[in-house]
């Protein structure tokens, strides 16, 4: 019982520094909540079961240990480190590992803008193969729109628009891929799409709307429409799962216009929905097209109730709670969705902390 009483105390304090800090008070709500929420130890928040040990199959590359990062046979992939997504992240590792023929050819990049929460990712998984990059908010925090949801907001959602900067330049490709889904397939088929001589591959949805992911103020300007003209299709695709040549990347630059952008958007407001708009406006009608089974998306729901939804029809390779209800708060709250008994096989969270 005494980590009952020393929990209780660091959460007595860190409210008590949020009702006599003025800056503090002067935050939004949530974010003041956040804020005591940070102060609590964070070996007290979260603990994490060990994976099971992941082995390469003997056709595989011989790997080893001592690996680096530009070894040309990895299969590299990047995900963000958030607390309030790190359950999340830690079963979307958990889930490529069980699923592929080379596990130990999986090298890891993990961005964050928070220390420490690589140690949970250490003690998870003992032999895995990662890095952790340090994504510095500022680099954003005056590019950042309010969205219609506020976790939208967070400057680590942006952290893929620069991954060309943060990985090693010896990295030429790498898969990015959100925290709140789960690969049930080998990753390595989704590493090896023809990207052809796009920048990006990514399933592609052509019978969306694509429209309402722009306001009318878009609509009605054709100095921001022409960006979509002289492209063939423009089709709305999710960025929560894609394959991104790094090289064409770096080479054409396109950090910087995703920028533009965002400096367009923070005068003129010409989108609602955070990080995705930009990418549409750089990308879309130039992406190299991936099987509709590598993103069987939008299992959270909508942005505002977090709706339970169906799978898509086809096959499955990849499910992902894109939307606003993640599975692990569902579960936890005892009112899940039918689809999320699909990601709590994956789910390694624990607590060690008992009475």
């Amino acid at each position: 019982m005494l980590w009952i009483m020393k929990l209780s105390w660091v959460f007595s304090a860190a409210m008590l520094v949020i009702i006599l800090s003025p800056s503090l008070q002067s935050f939004h709500p949530a974010e003041a909540i956040r804020s005591s929420y940070l102060q609590i130890p964070l070996d007290y928040r979260f603990s994490f079961r060990k994976s099971p040990s992941f082995h390469n199959a003997d056709e595989c590359d011989s790997i080893s240990s001592e690996i680096s990062v530009c070894d040309p046979n990895l299969v590299h992939v990047a995900i963000t480190l958030d607390i309030d997504y790190l359950r999340g992240s830690i079963a979307a590792v958990h889930s490529i590992l069980r699923h592929a023929f080379c596990p130990e050819s999986i090298f890891f990049h993990f961005l964050v803008t928070e220390t420490n929460l690589e140690s949970f990712v250490q003690s998870t998984f003992p032999m895995l193969k990662f890095k952790v990059y340090y994504f510095d908010s500022n680099i954003v925090k005056n590019l950042i729109s309010s969205s219609v949801r506020q976790a939208l907001e967070q400057p680590l959602n942006y952290a893929r628009n620069y991954l060309a900067d943060l990985l090693e330049s010896c990295v030429q490709r790498v898969i990015y891929l959100d925290s709140d889904l789960v690969v049930v397939d080998d990753v390595s088929k989704l590493w090896t799409t023809n990207l052809d001589s796009k920048t990006i591959g990514a399933p592609e949805y052509c019978h969306a709307n694509f429209t309402k992911y722009f306001t009318a103020a878009f609509w009605s300007e054709t100095r921001f429409t022409a960006a979509f003209e002289n492209r063939k299709k423009v089709c709305y695709f999710n960025t929560g799962v894609m394959v991104m040549d790094l090289v064409r990347w770096r080479k054409e630059g396109y950090t910087k216009r995703i920028e533009k952008w965002m400096e367009i958007q923070k005068s003129e407001r010409i989108y609602e929905l955070g990080s995705l708009p930009p990418f549409l406006l750089v990308f879309a009608g130039h992406v190299a097209p991936i099987e509709h089974r590598w993103n069987q998306h939008g299992l959270g729901g909508d942005n505002v109730k977090g709706s339970c939804r169906d799978l898509h029809a086809g096959p499955v390779s990849l499910l992902h709670w894109s939307g606003s209800g993640k599975p692990w708060l569902r579960l936890d709250s005892k009112r899940p969705c039918p689809l999320d008994a699909l990601w709590a096989p994956f789910d390694l969270y624990g607590h060690t902390h008992s009475s």
